[in-house]
């Protein structure tokens, strides 16, 4: 008789991305290069940013991201995806990067020094995300997908990376790569990722919402506070770019991983 496998099941952190593991709305970072290439006018960056304040300031509400959402979508209507793809990674390490909170970096390098899978989910557009989720070096990142008509934004989204839907990806992801979601830690600061913090068996409250920090409260969830935004490249000198992001991280390992043993004495 077969025995049953005791090979443990893959574990995945799941990151949120804006306000957890960067400081600001990756969005609002790209609109000076977005501005300066073209595809927006000053008035429509002026309005952008107003708009991303009130979201930060009034909290990520579901009626204030899908007017977000919305705005969006009418601004990027027609917009060459080859371009806009090319902005973000021309100017990723200027624009992101000083961006980045200590201390996800450090949790991020722990995760994978742990043999974890690290995703980022984001509500934020799939040619912004994907190339920030490389350059920390997660395994792989789900975000939102606007529809593409030859080569352009139609101006509809394929597929929102908002509130539920990020449970129903990291659901998707562990039926594909076989998490244990029991097993899998969540991070985000946002009270409308609840339904994602409450699938997985170690969810995280960041630098957290008024909702959400009164949620984990109740619930007994980990808080935690992420207060030092820095460029990777300013912590350790890497040999390329490519590799800036992964050196970076490496160096905060050590640290966490004996701090964290340390914590569970």
């Amino acid at each position: 008789m077969a025995q049953p496998s005791t090979t443990p099941s893959p574990v995945a952190a799941f990151f949120d991305l804006d306000k957890t593991i960067i400081a600001s709305s990756s969005a609002l970072a790209f609109s000076k290069p977005l501005l300066r290439e073209g595809l927006i006018n000053r008035r429509a960056a002026l309005r952008s940013a107003y708009a991303q304040l009130v979201f930060s300031l009034a909290g990520a509400d579901a009626a204030k991201t899908e007017r977000m959402r919305a705005e969006v979508s009418a601004l990027c209507t027609g917009w060459d995806v080859a371009q806009v793809s090319a902005i973000v990674r021309e100017t990723l390490h200027d624009v992101v990067d000083p961006l980045i909170y200590v201390e996800a970096a450090e949790l991020i390098s722990a995760h994978l020094a742990d043999g974890h899978d690290v995703v980022v989910l984001s509500a934020t557009g799939e040619e912004v995300v994907a190339p920030v989720a490389e350059m920390l070096g997660a395994t792989r990142s789900v975000a939102t997908r606007m529809q593409i008509v030859d080569g352009r934004y139609s101006g509809e989204v394929d597929f929102y990376c908002y509130g539920e839907n990020k449970a129903v990806a990291a659901k998707q992801l562990a039926a594909t790569y076989g998490y244990d979601l029991t097993q899998c830690h969540a991070y985000t600061d946002s009270s409308t990722d609840i339904p994602l913090l409450e699938v997985v068996g170690r969810p995280h409250a960041v630098n957290p919402d008024r909702v959400l920090r009164k949620h984990a409260t109740e619930q007994g969830w980990e808080i935690l506070a992420f207060e030092r935004p820095m460029s990777l490249r300013t912590r350790i000198p890497a040999k390329s770019a490519g590799l800036v992001a992964l050196g970076a991280v490496a160096a905060g390992a050590t640290w966490y991983g004996y701090n964290r043993r340390k914590r569970t004495r």
